[in-house]
């Protein structure tokens, strides 16, 4: 069971807020001008991916298609060549089918409870959560790998949280969280993104910068003397290079080009050395499969891409 700390939860509260105040990055999806569409849009981008590389994506995105309705009628071959090598495209085809469900059920507007969010296509516990609670300030735990370890730090006296999302962490999630009632929520709202920020600039999983960290002096890892992490609590970066995520990468990217892709050219001319033929053959059907990709006799394309003059 997760170790817990008598440090009351409250002074974190103000100090971190207070700091995110003044310390936080100035993102377009945070502004106030940005629509629960917009904030929907950069949370289903920044899954597994970081903000540098989202940026340029999601301000193309926003261009193109700045309503849901928008997103909805697009092609796929252009969504998906819009959302580049952002990765994990099924996101992009997932956010594209939330776009026609936001469409045809809620009249073209993102609902607001988390219930309704969450039965839209690709959305899950956090990303519900955290488009009801960004978009618009209603005060629900939100809980990412950041703010995992930001708790597990500061209130357990852990230096990472693990792998998993443990019944435990979730309970300690609940009960540090700020009163939901107070100050209309907004207390509880900022505290989400402000222990986010400090994972992701401050608190970092490799080289936590805590002579920067605002609330060092309550943290309890920190008054614990900083142990290093137990093989438990340790995880394993993922690999790239010859992985499955790198051949479906390396596809898409020749698909991206526009046109039509002999299926040939795909299986036999990608500069993928540590890929055999199998590994090709199966990352080619498990996009086509997965609706990424399209045949068309022995040439292959984008979904619903014109084939080139």
């Amino acid at each position: 069971m997760t170790a817990r700390t008598a440090l009351s939860p409250e002074p974190v509260h103000h100090t971190l807020t207070s700091w995110y105040h003044r310390a936080a990055r100035d993102l377009p999806w945070r502004r106030e001008d940005c629509s629960a569409w917009g904030v929907l849009v950069s949370e289903t981008m920044l899954q597994q991916t970081p903000v540098a590389r989202v940026l340029p994506r999601w301000e193309e995105w926003m261009r193109r298609w700045p309503e849901p309705a928008d997103t909805a009628q697009a092609p796929l071959a252009e969504i998906l060549t819009v959302w580049d090598r952002l990765g994990y495209p099924r996101r992009a085809l997932r956010l594209q089918q939330a776009a026609v469900a936001i469409v045809e059920r809620h009249g073209g507007q993102v609902p607001q409870d988390v219930d309704q969010l969450r039965a839209l296509p690709g959305v899950g516990e956090y990303t519900a959560a955290a488009v009801a609670c960004f978009a618009f300030d209603q005060p629900e735990v939100v809980v990412d790998t950041n703010i995992r370890r930001v708790h597990a730090r500061i209130f357990s006296g852990q230096a990472l949280p693990g792998k998993t999302f443990t019944a435990e962490q979730r309970r300690l999630a609940r009960d540090v969280f700020p009163d939901p009632q107070a100050d209309g929520g907004q207390l509880a709202c900022t505290w989400n993104i402000a222990a986010m920020e400090l994972g992701a600039l401050i608190c970092t999983a490799r080289s936590p910068a805590c002579s920067a960290c605002p609330v060092a002096k309550l943290c309890a890892w920190r008054l614990a003397g900083s142990p290093p992490p137990t093989e438990e609590q340790k995880t394993r970066g993922q690999s790239w290079v010859g992985t499955d995520r790198q051949v479906r990468g390396a596809i898409m990217a020749a698909l991206r080009t526009g046109g039509t892709t002999a299926r040939d050219d795909l299986l036999y001319g990608l500069p993928l050395p540590s890929a055999d033929l199998d590994q090709r053959q199966r990352c080619l059907e498990s996009l086509l499969a997965d609706g990424l990709a399209e045949q068309r006799e022995a040439r292959i394309a984008l979904p619903g891409a014109h084939p080139m003059c």
